[in-house]
């Protein structure tokens, strides 16, 4: 059993990863960026702005803001960093800061600067190895993390005895785990579902109905399993949670901010506006641009997630946009 493991990030998917594995770890160590928000936690053990009902225990957790320290204490590092910031974050860091550490990324997006996935972006930056990298994947929200309900997550890692470690972590009574070596896929789903969950959100908010978001979402599993098996030709069921029943939840929950940013937009907003409103990040906006940019070179039929681009980077109207797309849609 892993002992101590570190997390970096201060929104609610950090917030809920801490509850998870605070279960089953001696100590977590858990790095934001704020120094007030930090001491705040340490204080009085919850986190003021994200997922505030959830209590830590005070002999579980230590926070700082001080990433050299928090990487420092443990060799296995959980990041719940959006991947907008990933860059910020990691980019002027020596490549010793993380040698011989064991990664797993539970961001569900893209680096946008280098249009990677941030498997790709820690083993290019760092030189990690790939069997020491994993993902941490739905379907699941933070939300429901924090109400205890049941959720499904699911550890990735062409290594299975890290894999294995991870879900021994986070397994508790209402989170079940399951293990898989599909790396790549894993994350490029979970990457390409906000993309749609997006498209969702904007539907909904031009008035479409559930009879017309179940035909989406079909072909937006197609989209998902074209994509990935171009990028990462190996046998894979699109069908299991991993991949679908990420997507689903993302697509349909109230929880969803991607589905909420797409939904604004629908309505009328501008993305500036859209974001502004949420204070959130909506990882499928920055995903949107790099899958169009590497999509360049592989040209895979993605006429859901080219419509996105264009609406949310060409300034095409939602309503054309949408329109143009339901007459391509079987």
């Amino acid at each position: 059993m892993i002992k101590e493991v570190s997390v970096i990030g201060g929104g609610s998917w950090a917030t809920a990863i801490v509850k998870m594995l605070t279960n089953n770890a001696e100590m977590t160590h858990w790095w934001m960026r704020d120094a007030d928000k930090a001491n705040y936690i340490n204080k009085y053990l919850h986190n003021p702005r994200y997922l505030s009902s959830v209590q830590f225990e005070r002999d579980k957790i230590k926070v700082s803001n001080d990433l050299t320290e928090v990487i420092s204490k443990s060799k296995h590092i959980v990041i719940a960093t959006p991947s907008a910031f990933l860059m910020d974050v990691f980019g002027e860091r020596d490549n010793r800061d993380l040698a011989e550490k064991v990664i797993f990324s539970a961001v569900k997006g893209i680096v946008p600067e280098v249009h990677q996935i941030p498997a790709e972006f820690f083993h290019k930056r760092f030189k990690t190895p790939y069997d020491h990298i994993g993902i941490i994947s739905g379907p699941c929200h933070a939300e429901e993390v924090a109400l205890e309900r049941l959720s499904y997550l699911t550890l990735a890692c062409q290594n299975q005895d890290h894999a294995a470690s991870m879900a021994e972590l986070l397994e508790c009574r209402y989170i079940k785990t399951h293990l898989s070596d599909d790396l790549f896929g894993t994350e490029l789903s979970a990457v390409l579902k906000n993309i749609y969950a997006i498209a969702s959100g904007i539907f909904h908010g031009l008035g479409y109905g559930d009879n017309f978001q179940a035909v989406l979402i079909s072909n937006a599993v197609q989209e998902i399993e074209r994509f990935v098996d171009e990028l990462n030709p190996i046998h894979r069921d699109v069908k299991s949670s991993a991949y679908l029943g990420d997507l689903l939840v993302t697509a349909y929950s109230q929880f969803s901010r991607n589905r909420t940013f797409g939904n604004m937009v629908g309505k009328g907003y501008s993305v500036m506006s859209a974001q502004m409103e949420m204070n959130m990040t909506a990882e499928g906006y920055y995903a949107a641009k790099s899958i169009v940019k590497i999509n360049d070179k592989y040209n895979v039929h993605m006429p859901i997630a080219t419509a996105v681009y264009r609406i949310l980077y060409e300034k095409i109207s939602p309503a054309v946009e949408m329109r143009i797309l339901a007459e391509q849609l079987v």
